[in-house]
């Protein structure tokens, strides 16, 4: 089902495009070989946090590819992309934690991690199997 066509319905869906807009950012970032606006390349992060260097594209691209079903209108796709980010934002937190790093650093991946099981919670499919079956999606 998609989203009503009302205000709140627009607000939701301009909400995700926010959302999605992010993630597809973070994907470019890891994908970028120097220092980003993020603060050094992501290849020294990754490699700082314990992390092999090249898992930073791994990442980048399960984000870019939930950004982009974050966006599409139906709430298997959505429920999809807020599911799979759930577990690599939970990665994140937990990889900030082990690091002991700052308040500045480990802010976004709690607070993203508390919307995009939200954002699950709204687009639960009636039945797990709807997920998997994509022209079945109402």
């Amino acid at each position: 089902m998609t989203i009503a066509h009302t205000w709140p319905g627009w607000v939701a869906t301009g909400f995700l495009w926010f959302l999605a807009l992010e993630f597809m950012m973070g994907a470019v970032t890891k994908f970028w070989p120097g220092p980003t606006f993020f603060g050094p390349a992501y290849s020294i992060k990754f490699a700082e946090w314990g992390w092999p260097a090249w898992f930073r594209f791994v990442v980048g691209g399960i984000e870019g590819v939930c950004a982009l079903l974050l966006v599409i209108p139906f709430h298997e796709a959505r429920f999809l992309g807020a599911a799979v980010l759930i577990l690599v934002l939970t990665g994140a937190v937990v990889t900030h934690i082990i690091n002991h790093h700052g308040p500045k650093e480990s802010f976004a991946a709690p607070v993203h991690l508390a919307i995009m099981v939200i954002v699950a919670l709204a687009t639960w499919p009636t039945h797990w199997l709807d997920v998997l079956r994509p022209g079945q999606w109402t």
